[in-house]
């Protein structure tokens, strides 16, 4: 499917766009890494983006975010993402990185404090909302126990979980989340996937980053970036969509249901 076919029937489903692009492209150096991308992003709904290593997954998300320069459009709500103020921006948009680097031994609870910023005055005084959010997104990750701890005495999967709850402290009408399963063990895998979940039952717009397929395919809608360009926007249940991710990892995997699901296992052609 094309991607003027795909926003037509988006738009003929009555989705309203989160977050939308016309034609952008994303340059480092001279070299062109995003080749004229039109796509959109439904709102309330999960959409993973997926794709081999360096075909550009990251580099998407980041210019979706407004964290990448780019030419032509990127829209927020149908709204110019340059031309959104960046406190305001900061409020409907909330990002997860991955590999960040935390160099100071700054405790949890003041880390994840840092994603009300938003919400506070020039003062950075913080509220009793603020507050509350910081102590509800710790809850929602099982990190409250870890809130007086420094970070950098925390394991992997703990400081990945903080830093989930640092996304989720925003309150945020959508969130980008490169790689969120980095670190994540079986269970809190499974508690990440109810989040999001529960996130899109609030009304809130998720987009991850995922190699993990099997996770991806959990999302209502998938992307695939190959080599820089769009190849595939569509429902995660569409066969037209599976049969393209295969495609996309030279068929050296293949997608079978399980439980009204999907998982992906290796092949040999």
């Amino acid at each position: 499917m094309g991607s003027s076919e795909m926003s037509d029937d988006l738009i003929h489903l009555n989705l309203l766009p989160a977050i939308s692009t016309k034609q952008m492209q994303a340059i480092l150096g001279r070299k062109i890494i995003l080749h004229q991308i039109n796509l959109t992003v439904p709102q309330g709904q999960w959409t993973s983006i997926i794709g081999a290593n360096g075909a550009g997954k990251t580099t998407l998300l980041k210019a979706l975010a407004g964290l990448l320069a780019h030419e032509n459009e990127v829209r927020l709500f149908g709204q110019v993402i340059e031309t959104i103020p960046k406190q305001e921006r900061a409020k409907k948009l909330a990002w997860l990185g991955q590999n960040e680097v935390i160099t100071n031994d700054i405790l949890v609870y003041d880390l994840v404090m840092l994603g009300r910023l938003p919400h506070q005055n020039w003062l950075g005084t913080s509220s009793t909302s603020d507050h509350e959010a910081v102590k509800q997104s710790l809850h929602t990750t099982n990190s409250w126990p870890l809130r007086q701890r420094p970070f950098s005495e925390l394991s992997g999967g703990e400081r990945q979980r903080v830093l989930i709850s640092r996304a989720l402290a925003v309150n945020a009408q959508i969130i980008l989340m490169d790689e969120p399963l980095s670190n994540l063990d079986p269970p809190h895998q499974t508690d990440l996937m109810n989040i999001i979940k529960s996130l899109i039952l609030d009304k809130k717009t998720v987009v991850t980053v995922l190699h993990d397929i099997s996770f991806a395919l959990h999302a209502e809608q998938i992307i695939i970036i190959q080599d820089g360009k769009l190849m595939h926007q569509g429902p995660a249940a569409d066969a037209l969509t599976h049969n393209l991710i295969e495609e996309a990892f030279q068929h050296r995997i293949k997608i079978y249901p399980l439980n009204q699901s999907w998982v992906t296992v290796p092949h040999f052609p």
